[in-house]
């Protein structure tokens, strides 16, 4: 699917990664730039290469973010990663990373922070007596089902503490290792405890191959909502985000086949390119699509206001203007063709179980038992 285009000096793309580049991190003065201008093309410094994914332990001491956005149905969520190795070019997360003193670029998903505490930080979270019980995220920022999950299983942790406690739990994954889990899920979903999110950007492995190169083909992922669904566990879909120019026109089909899959209901956003994104996808839409780049990113800019993102509430996540307004008219007609535009019931909150408190741990003064 990629289309032939000028050549650069660049090196060429490492081996199963979404970008190429470790742009400016804008909170440190010194940055290393690449210059091969006068280096033979075939020196091996321009040949494909393996960059292997590290690891680091994060040693936070809460895991739980709290947000406020308007934009996002949920309060609280765990990210059990910082980084993501799955490497979607147009992600909006990688600007995070820069708050880390790594790049945006390919550091975001070579450089992956493990909170290997998430389990127990959470059940420690919920055993505070003013907690009152309302659905946690297991996401929001960086995929709890990327690769480092299958060394490491702490979203799973995260999953065995919301099932022992009762808590109602959202997932939002595009890998379909999120059924490896199964047997947690069927029994937090007969309780009514959990949701899942599977993202579908695109139908086309072709793309989906380049665009995220460590993420589930369109055909896993589609078989994990079958999966999912087929054994009690509710789960919807987010089309996202959709990129006008690239995968805008595969809306109707993606709602078509996710409805056969056995989803319950559709949602979607559309992309922004803020902050490091931007040249990320840039170089992106260079390496592989050089002739739709100018489409690609004036249609992008239409959705924002004559920008590649806005940050306001209520219009970053679905654009404002003629375009957005088709895009929103054409997930809506299709998604109530297929039943997916139906209310999802919310999720229980009475069963909640508070988790003992670490007996080690005293309190300074009494708390009132209805507290």
């Amino acid at each position: 699917m990629s289309e032939c285009g000028p050549t650069n000096s660049l090196p060429q793309l490492p081996v199963g990664r979404g970008s190429r580049l470790n742009p400016p991190n804008r909170f440190e003065r010194i940055h290393l730039e690449a210059d091969f201008d006068q280096t033979d093309p075939d020196d091996p410094a321009h040949q494909a290469r393996r960059v292997a994914t590290s690891y680091f332990d994060d040693n936070s001491q809460s895991v739980v973010s709290e947000n406020n956005s308007p934009d996002v149905p949920f309060r609280f969520s765990i990210n059990p990663y910082r980084g993501c190795s799955h490497g979607c070019s147009y992600c909006y997360a990688r600007p995070y990373h820069e708050y880390l003193g790594f790049s945006a670029g390919l550091d975001f998903e070579t450089k992956i922070l493990v909170k290997r505490d998430a389990p127990g930080l959470f059940r420690k979270w919920l055993s505070r007596p003013a907690y009152r019980c309302e659905p946690v995220n297991l996401s929001g920022v960086t995929d709890p089902y990327q690769p480092a999950e299958r060394e490491f299983e702490i979203t799973r942790g995260c999953l065995h503490v919301a099932l022992q406690c009762h808590q109602p739990v959202f997932l939002i994954t595009k890998n379909a290792m999120v059924t490896r889990d199964l047997d947690l899920l069927r029994e937090l979903a007969s309780h009514n405890l959990v949701r899942v999110a599977i993202s579908v950007t695109s139908l086309d492995q072709s793309l989906t191959r380049i665009m995220e190169p460590r993420t589930s083909s369109p055909a896993a992922r589609l078989a994990a909502i079958g999966e999912l669904s087929n054994n009690g566990v509710p789960t919807v879909v987010m089309v996202a985000p959709i990129i006008p120019g690239l995968t805008d026109s595969e809306v109707p089909e993606i709602l078509r086949a996710v409805a056969d899959a056995g989803a319950v209901a559709a949602n979607y956003t559309i992309v922004r390119l803020n902050g490091a994104v931007e040249p990320v996808f840039e170089d992106w839409l260079d390496r592989h699509f050089p002739l739709r780049k100018i489409k690609v990113l004036e249609r992008v800019a239409a959705l924002h206001g004559g920008q590649l993102s806005d940050s306001r509430f209520g219009a970053r996540m679905r654009g404002r203007g003629v375009l957005a307004e088709v895009i929103r008219a054409t997930f809506k007609t299709f998604a109530k063709k297929h039943g997916l535009d139906r209310p999802v019931e919310p999720l229980e909150t009475s069963l909640f179980r508070r988790p003992e408190r670490d007996a080690r741990q005293g309190r300074l003064f009494p708390v009132p038992e209805e507290i």
